[in-house]
């Protein structure tokens, strides 16, 4: 007696995405489309489908996977059954897989931490599934990819693919939306390898039919949530920190400075990333983010260079910067040299001032930056949403980052550190906010209409070095 194996109704989505070939499909975007049932039968039908397939089914956590995939997989292929004749496949729990007599395979993975996937390296998979890809970093996709290639056991001739099931937010938000939602390629990426089948609750029929309570549960969400989780909004998501940030309202093209302001820079600073703002403070107390210097392995020389290069390109002098401000590790002394890295800024003519480096403080203060208010407009009297701080449209990387930091699952009110590329214009950022809100309040007026520099307060700026000068005109004003 032949067994069989009862294939479930699917709804359009579901089909469009059980017969995509491209070699990257992503598929998902709101709560409850249905995606962990559809990435569970596109791997089987894989593998009754392909003799000797080689399937490689990924969660982030053994429980997750355990209960997504493992146990209704069991559940389909009779894996549990006494009569080994009843069943469909076999299961190895040492390296839980599942074994087809044709040959096929679909493998059970997990990457708990980042490191977890390189168990996969060397290994050569014709399937890769990756369920919830924005649980995983964009180092352990990239690796992945390594691990996608024929694995020499079919009969017939097989395309490697990737499938992807994902929803806004988490770690891996930032490449699944630049790959699948903005379409933005880099190097040998091709438009063509990529497929992006979005998918709502309201089209899971059986969600709806047997769990109305639950749609209504997301229809019932705060709006920006709502959003998210009911129609897959990739600018919000579930575990955003700054669900404040509004590119409408914080980002504005580049125009006229006022004649009254103060300059001020503000770094973070690493061989990995070298972040740097030019700001201005405005006499009314808005705040302006103007450039942005975004850069790799620079050594201290080389980003001193570029950071006065760029503010003379800005019309700015040395003299002109108020302050240069710097996280206090940039203080901490090398054990052979004797110097910080402060120090090396000092001699290659950048003098800089230590700020605390208290994270939630400093993510607080950022977040009193962004609050949103309104004031009516002068013209029609309309109310008009605002915020203290702007942020020119040219300096990308700080508006691409900022939506994409997400909290800490472990510290409460802090923002998680991975992936870290994105943290470098954030953090130069929390840096200027924790000076601001914890410095004194300071006329913002040229020196001019405020102080007239005496003949004793000129002899004391020529003859003092660079740090006596900044700290003169940070009181004084320009003479």
């Amino acid at each position: 007696m032949s067994l069989s194996l009862k294939i479930p109704a699917f709804y359009p989505k579901q089909i469009e995405f059980m017969e995509s070939r491209a070699r990257y499909t992503a598929y998902g975007g709101a709560r409850g489309g249905g995606k962990s049932f559809s990435a569970r039968w596109k791997a089987l039908l894989l593998a009754f489908r392909y003799s000797g397939i080689q399937i490689l089914l990924l969660r982030r956590t053994l429980p997750e996977l355990r209960e997504n995939h493992l146990i209704p997989l069991q559940k389909i292929l009779n894996t549990n059954v006494k009569d080994k004749s009843q069943r469909l496949a076999e299961y190895k729990e040492v390296t839980k897989e599942f074994i087809f007599p044709n040959g096929s395979r679909i493998k059970l993975g997990y990457c708990d931490s980042e490191n977890d996937v390189l168990q996969f390296q060397g290994q050569a998979y014709d399937v890769i599934m990756i369920e919830e890809a924005t649980h995983f970093t964009e180092f352990q996709f990239q690796t992945l990819t390594e691990s996608n290639r024929p694995s020499g056991l079919m009969e017939e001739p097989f395309r490697p693919r990737m499938y992807f099931t994902c929803n806004p937010g988490g770690v891996g938000h930032q490449w699944v939306k630049r790959l699948f939602i903005d379409c933005d390629y880099k190097n040998s990426e091709k438009a063509e390898d990529y497929k992006f089948i979005p998918s709502l609750v309201y089209e899971n029929a059986w969600l709806m039919e047997n769990d109305p309570d639950y749609v209504r549960t997301l229809e019932n969400l705060p709006e920006e949530r709502r959003n998210a989780m009911l129609y897959g909004n990739w600018d919000i998501y579930d575990g955003q920190f700054f669900e404040e940030f509004d590119r409408n309202i914080h980002t504005v093209a580049p125009y006229k400075l006022p004649n009254s302001f103060r300059l001020y820079r503000t770094m973070d600073y690493g061989l990995d990333m070298f972040a740097c703002y030019h700001i201005i403070i405005e006499a009314n107390g808005r705040i302006r983010v103007i450039h942005e210097i975004y850069e790799k392995d620079k050594i201290v020389s080389e980003a001193c260079e570029l950071l006065k290069e760029t503010t003379k390109k800005l019309g700015f002098k040395e003299a002109d910067v108020v302050l240069t401000l710097a996280p206090s590790d940039l203080w901490n002394t090398n054990s052979q040299t004797g110097k910080s890295t402060a120090d090396i800024f000092y001699e290659n003519g950048v003098t800089l001032t230590k700020v605390a480096r208290d994270r939630i403080p400093g993510w607080l203060a950022v977040k009193e930056l962004l609050k949103v208010y309104e004031e009516r407009d002068i013209h029609t009297g309309n109310p008009v949403k605002k915020a203290r701080l702007e942020i020119y449209t040219t300096c990308r990387n700080l508006i691409r980052c900022i939506p994409l930091l997400q909290y800490d699952d472990k510290k409460l009110n802090d923002c998680a550190t991975e992936p870290h590329e994105i943290t470098h214009g954030p953090d130069a950022l929390r840096c200027f906010a924790t000076y601001w809100t914890s410095a004194p309040q300071v006329d913002m007026l040229p020196a001019k209409t405020k102080m007239k520099w005496t003949e004793d307060m000129l002899d004391d700026y020529y003859n003092g070095d660079s740090r006596v000068k900044e700290r003169m005109i940070e009181l004084y004003g320009h003479f």
